[in-house]
């Protein structure tokens, strides 16, 4: 039986994650414990305190989110292979968990990749004003209907709201100016949209708002150090297996912003990251 690894994104923290566990099992708390401090080394603060304590408000805000999810990523990952658990033929990521596979699949080391996803939250984060950018999941519409609408709301307002993640089939998550996100929601569930929700992020991810973000993002991975994944990994905008150093750049640069996510909707890629 062959099975993929997949790791999440923005959006998956909580307050006191991991916390069961730690509590749980001293040796796994030790692993956890060992893997946060190396973070909070890097970043120069005490990164669990904050996950296990919050306020939400400070843990969703992206630059902690980022470094935060992939600590509790990759100490998950530790546990799995502590537990001599089965090595996937392929691994990906929503979005920062493209990241969090990169760092498991060793082509990238765990401080510089804290120190990275720190930097890419602040970059995203200063690319638009608290409170002006949003994402939102909708369910239930097909992907031409959903872009069809953004692409009227974005035209008839003068607001970026644009879809970004084709996650499933009828599942697809926009981004954009938060009002015109709003305006998104509403006409979606005018169209029959099962569901239409904001989510607990605090920019709006991969939308061309995020353009300045990720040429600041390409300067900084050239100071990164990057090899051949030992366990092939899926990039976000390609759907492709990268090995050589620069194509994985490239990947994670064109990641941040929508600069090819626009094209994808026609692709129907996602079938092709369902593994059996």
């Amino acid at each position: 039986m062959s099975i993929a690894f997949i790791f999440p994104g923005q959006g998956s923290q909580s307050v006191a994650m991991l916390g069961d566990i730690a509590d749980e099992n001293p040796h796994y708390g030790e692993i956890i414990s060992t893997t946060f401090q190396q973070a909070s080394d890097r970043l120069g603060f005490d990164l669990w305190e904050l996950v296990q304590k919050g306020p939400d408000s400070k843990l969703n805000t992206t630059k902690h989110t980022q470094p935060a999810i992939l600590a509790a990523s990759y100490a998950l990952w530790q546990i799995w292979r502590d537990k001599e658990g089965i090595v996937p033929a392929v691994m990906a990521g929503h979005s920062l968990g493209e990241y969090t596979a990169l760092v498991c699949a060793e082509a990238l080391g765990f401080s510089d990749a804290i120190d990275l996803v720190a930097c890419r939250g602040k970059y995203m984060q200063d690319a638009v004003a608290e409170g002006e950018g949003a994402m939102a999941a909708v369910l239930g519409l097909d992907d031409e209907t959903i872009i069809k609408l953004c692409n009227e709301i974005a035209e008839e307002s003068s607001r970026v709201v644009s879809a970004v993640n084709f996650n499933a089939p009828g599942q697809v998550v926009i981004a954009g100016h938060a009002d015109a996100v709003d305006q998104t929601i509403a006409a979606a569930k005018s169209n029959g949209a099962k569901m239409a929700i904001k989510l607990p992020v605090s920019v709006p991810s991969h939308c061309s708002l995020m353009a300045s973000a990720a040429d600041k993002l390409a300067d900084k991975l050239q100071s990164i150090e990057l090899s051949r994944p030992v366990i092939p990994v899926i990039n976000n905008v390609h759907v492709t297996i990268e090995n050589e150093a620069d194509t994985i750049r490239s990947s994670l640069v064109n990641n941040c912003p929508s600069r090819y996510y626009g094209q994808l909707a026609s692709r129907k890629w996602w079938p092709k990251v369902l593994v059996i």
